[in-house]
């Protein structure tokens, strides 16, 4: 049995897609979901889905204690589903290759501290870039510069604002990410 632990900030749409993909599976379970904003909607989307969940602050996650905790449960991958904090460096050396994040656009490209959400789609469109997408990586010790597991690129079309861009890269989200958590699984 293999423990997915996700991290998520906001409407948790990525971390229901990841949760109804192994919903049915016996090898994969999701013992807990963390997030660090007290009324966010992924909490509802957590009790839904029957996946234990809490809040957990910006001192405790830079504690021994969460990690120790990931490390007892055990967590065999970390997921960053729309998590924005910096992991800290001593949980990125407890689960070495181990915690995976999604990023809204092709990085190296539009990422870094602040690039998140709209932000990045603005930044996407105001380029004029031709293709935008998603990056799913693993972390490091710095925002989005971990290795690349896998892209996948839609159009920017000159009527797109960050709105309707937003919409394209939620599709990719969705589609992609429950998969290639399932393949990078699959090789620990």
């Amino acid at each position: 049995m293999k423990n997915i632990v996700i991290f998520a900030s906001g409407n948790g749409t990525n971390a229901q897609c990841i949760a109804e993909y192994f919903k049915d599976r016996n090898d994969v379970r999701i013992p807990l979901l963390l997030c660090n904003k007290k009324n966010a909607y992924v909490f509802e989307r957590a009790r839904n889905l029957g996946i234990p969940s809490r809040l957990v602050t910006r001192e405790e996650f830079h504690s021994d204690s969460l990690t120790e905790e990931l490390l007892r449960i055990p967590a065999d991958l970390i997921v960053l589903a729309g998590f924005l904090w910096l992991v800290p460096e001593k949980m990125v050396r407890a689960f070495p290759k181990r915690i995976v994040n999604i990023h809204p656009a092709l990085l190296p490209k539009y990422g870094g501290k602040g690039m998140y959400g709209d932000r990045v789609h603005e930044a996407v469109i105001e380029a004029k870039e031709k293709q935008s997408g998603i990056t799913i990586h693993l972390i490091d010790e710095e925002y989005d510069k971990g290795t690349t597991l896998f892209q996948a690129t839609c159009p920017v079309e000159v009527s797109d604002t960050p709105d309707s861009l937003a919409q394209k890269i939620h599709q990719l989200e969705h589609r992609h990410f429950p998969e290639v958590i399932d393949r990078y699984l699959n090789t620990l």
